[in-house]
């Protein structure tokens, strides 16, 4: 007996030895003892303090955001668009929903937005029977929008939705409207030159101080869109129409993307409407409740340039000139007549206007 307890043989060392009351570790790899482990609460709080979920959100004063999308043969774009949108607006705390309007696309554009319409109930949409144009798909979107704040861009995937952020950001330094400014182009030569010309001549006769006029990405405040009336092919005037209402309008440079799929809409029939338009715009703002001050100058200028004509021709005259050879003559009455026309014409337009003036033309800022 002490022999053997003295060598130590049969007996567990110390290190080794357990004591009896203590439960052993249950075996993972058993079949017939159940495995229980421990809530690992240490490693829970690791991952939520690095989880994406918990980045602080950009803080806006909008409460709601509404996106407008007019869409016309884009569906190869779509759904990268929509992934894109809902990856951009994790970075701002404010609800939002995304409106598309498909302008009588003949793809499966629409069968596209439908399908995401099903999936996510933010995401709402309009189709139209025809190709009406973009001007009537954004109108409809303004109507149909809830948001108390009201952003516009293309389907394209050349606008990118990471700069909404930037156009909210602006709006809540006390703008009304924000327009994107594509400073660095990704678009053929022709439309990038024809675009300069066109900005450059919309700055020099409406008087507004932006860059990019005809931008698609743009943010409006609620009030804006409600009193804006948009159809043809005005919705490149936007922030025209906005300024000349007593709207303060801004801009921000924002990135631009090269065309992935699809084609431009853009053609040469654009440019020349556009100037058409511009002019439409100058007058139904600027002349709409004052035609006098539009017919009358230009009557007066074409009459009293008449009458100089052939007041130096009767100068002639009387100093007994020949004027049988003088084409002069007929210009000079030719003035005069079209002189008494255009007066004619704003004098009328001024009776119809006094008869149908209402004051639900104004727009009403504030009332107590």
């Amino acid at each position: 007996m002490e022999e053997n307890l003295s060598n130590g043989e049969n007996l567990p060392s110390s290190e080794s030895r357990e004591p009896e009351n203590q439960p052993k570790s249950p075996d993972k790899t058993s079949p017939n003892k159940p495995y229980y482990r421990k809530p690992y609460y240490n490693r829970r709080r690791y991952y939520n303090k690095y989880n994406k979920e918990t980045i602080p959100k950009e803080k806006s004063s909008f409460k709601r955001l509404s996106i407008i999308i007019p869409l016309y043969n884009e569906e190869e774009s779509v759904n990268p668009l929509v992934n894109e949108i809902k990856k951009a607006l994790k970075q701002v705390d404010v609800a939002y929903e995304i409106i598309f309007v498909d302008d009588g696309s003949n793809d499966n554009s629409l069968n596209f937005v439908k399908e995401i319409c099903k999936q996510d109930k933010r995401f709402r949409y309009i189709s139209f029977q025809k190709n009406y144009g973009k001007s009537a798909a954004l109108q409809m979107g303004f109507k149909e929008a809830t948001g108390d704040v009201v952003v516009t861009m293309d389907a394209d995937l050349q606008d990118d939705p990471n700069e909404i952020l930037h156009l909210l950001k602006k709006l809540d330094e006390g703008f009304d409207v924000v327009s994107g400014w594509k400073k660095k182009r990704y678009d053929p030569i022709i439309k990038k030159i024809s675009s300069k010309f066109f900005n450059l001549v919309t700055r020099i006769f409406s008087g507004v101080k932006i860059h990019d006029v005809n931008c698609g990405l743009k943010a409006y405040k609620k009030d804006v869109i409600q009193n804006l009336r948009i159809y043809g092919e005005l919705h490149r005037y936007i922030p025209v129409l906005a300024k000349w209402q007593g709207y303060k309008i801004s801009e921000v440079i924002v990135q631009h993307h090269p065309r992935k799929y699809g084609s431009t809409k853009f053609g040469t029939s654009r440019f020349f409407k556009g100037f058409i338009d511009l002019f439409t715009v100058m007058f139904t703002t600027r002349y709409i409740r004052r035609p006098m001050h539009f017919f009358g100058f230009f009557g007066m200028l074409s009459f009293f340039a008449g009458i100089i004509v052939n007041g130096y021709l009767s100068y002639l005259w009387f100093f007994e000139h020949n004027l049988s050879n003088r084409p002069m003559l007929f210009l000079g009455i030719l003035l005069i007549i079209v002189g008494v026309q255009f007066f004619s014409v704003g004098l009328l337009g001024e009776m119809l206007v006094t008869n149908f003036r209402n004051d639900n033309e104004y727009v009403i800022k504030d009332k107590g």
